[in-house]
């Protein structure tokens, strides 16, 4: 018999894949050039080209054998070394090799990382605006995922309403900054006053409370910021990463799990996640990426194009009066609809083959996303159509 669980999931479709397969057909009417499709977070800038060259050298140079055949089930044994020196390096937590577990992407890494720290009927806390995905990811694990009202005016953390949610049956804490679908950065201040808050919880339930965080926007930041290391602040941390944006390659699918060496049973939590692979079948990501990656491993592509699409964006939704906190990251804009009704306002701008997805999935009603990892010249074409939608829409 088919898993009803499963079956019934298929009436669920995300709103984001929807729009994307609804860009896509436009596209083959119209021509996709003029469909203005702000729907998928799909990296659009080129490869770095030192990962490219990396690549071209291993499969002309390395042992065959040792470039494609399995690597050990917590990763390559050299690269984790690498990811671990690294880290250290850059944010001055002194991962070893034994703290780090390869995986495939980010979610591979929350994958392994929940499974470890938590169990069934533990409740797992996040932070509207979340990636939708968040919850099969969290609850099908036997775990709950209980969502933290957004603060809607900075998209930092409501820590009046986590309070309130916390409890003696909380085990993991998921923060995803900079954060998608906001863009926001979580400040120096934010992240000390969470993991304050972390420790005192731990202190009073007397049991441990893991802050997971999910980095996969780390390295695209606005301004010349850098964004604050949440493993600094609270021992008890996992670090998931994906190289997917950084170096423009998602569907490489390379990540990994940095286990804080402070944490509890630091020392034997990559060997429990190469359990966990067992049960999951994501073990053994591709030993050619892992080698690749472990080449370039403090180099991005070129992000710069990201600023460049925001600030094109954000100055013309100011100017079209809407209300928007100027992202500090991430390729996305989270601007408030012009309507109470957000799924309203994206389906009457398809009309102007604008593709913009309403935020009532991300926890956020009210809210539009537009991921603008597209190409600038598209943006700007954009901006006579955002003008006609608004103004016939909502001014005429």
């Amino acid at each position: 018999m088919i898993n009803e669980f499963y079956k019934a999931r298929l009436g669920g479709k995300s709103v984001i894949r929807e729009l994307s397969e609804y860009a896509t057909a436009r596209g083959q009417e119209i021509g996709y050039e003029n469909v203005f499709d702000y729907s998928l977070g799909n990296p659009s800038v080129p490869v770095a080209d030192d990962y490219t060259k990396a690549m071209i050298r291993l499969h002309e140079e390395s042992d065959p054998m040792d470039l494609h055949g399995y690597s050990p089930s917590l990763g390559n044994t050299a690269v984790r070394g690498i990811v671990a020196d690294s880290l250290k390096r850059r944010f001055g937590v002194p991962y070893e090799t034994k703290h780090i577990f390869m995986t495939s992407g980010a979610a591979g890494a929350i994958a392994h990382a929940l499974r470890a720290v938590t169990k069934p009927g533990d409740t797992v806390l996040g932070f509207a605006p979340f990636f939708p995905e968040y919850m099969p990811y969290v609850n099908d694990t036997g775990a709950v995922l209980r969502l933290v009202p957004a603060d809607t005016e900075h998209f930092q953390i409501n820590f009046d309403e986590l309070e309130k949610l916390f409890d003696d049956n909380v085990a993991a804490v998921l923060i995803n900054s900079p954060n998608n679908p906001s863009g926001a950065v979580y400040s120096e201040a934010t992240l000390k006053r969470l993991c304050d808050l972390m420790r005192q919880k731990q202190k009073e339930y007397g049991h441990d409370i893991f802050l997971i965080s999910d980095e996969p926007y780390r390295e695209i930041v606005f301004d010349g910021k850098t964004v604050p290391y949440p493993s600094a602040f609270y021992d008890n941390s996992l670090s998931c990463y994906s190289f997917s944006k950084s170096l423009s390659l998602p569907g490489e699918r390379i990540g990994y799990v940095a286990v804080n060496p402070k944490a509890t049973d630091a020392d034997i939590l990559a060997i429990i996640f190469g359990q966990i692979s067992r049960g999951i079948g994501h073990n053994c990501p591709s030993s050619s990426v892992q080698q690749a990656v472990a080449q370039v491993i403090d180099e991005t592509s070129d992000l710069s194009v990201y600023e460049t699409n925001m600030n094109l964006l954000y100055d013309m939704l100011i100017r079209l009066g809407f209300t928007v906190e100027r992202p500090g990251g991430t390729f996305y804009i989270f601007p408030k609809a012009l309507e109470d009704d957000a799924v309203a306002f994206c389906k009457k701008a398809l009309a102007y083959d604008l593709i913009l997805v309403p935020a009532d999935s991300f926890g956020a009603p009210g809210f539009f996303r537009m991921a603008y990892c597209i190409d600038t010249e598209k943006v700007k074409r954009s901006i006579g159509a955002f003008e006609k939608f608004v103004k016939e829409e909502y001014k005429g």
